[in-house]
């Protein structure tokens, strides 16, 4: 057990300098030669590593909100009766634009 703690630590200064190191080899390959931006460096890159953590999330033991969202929508979906998730569907259709409206699909 006691050996734990400083592994523990050893690898998380792993993962964040091989992460930095990925996202700055990334930038400097891909975005100057693509877009004229200039190139960073490695503490810019731990600093865009740690924004994308807080925007996007992921590199999470836990799940992300999606999965959380997903499950929940399930749920809700197992307690309505087929006429009532056949509705729910036709809305979302109709609101995203995933087809045509009931007025026009009733329309000869």
């Amino acid at each position: 057990m006691i050996f734990i703690a400083p592994l523990a630590i050893l690898g998380m200064l792993l993962f964040v300098v091989i992460g930095g190191e990925v996202v700055l080899h990334l930038w400097n390959w891909l975005l100057p030669p693509l877009f004229g931006w200039r190139e960073i460096t490695f503490w810019q890159a731990l600093g865009l590593l740690a924004l994308c953590r807080i925007l996007f999330g992921g590199f999470g033991f836990h799940g992300s909100g999606r999965s959380t969202f997903r499950r929940r929508m399930e749920e809700r979906c197992e307690h309505m009766t087929p006429e009532e998730r056949e509705r729910f569907r036709q809305r979302m259709r109709e609101r995203f634009g995933f087809g045509p409206s009931t007025s026009e699909s009733k329309e000869p």
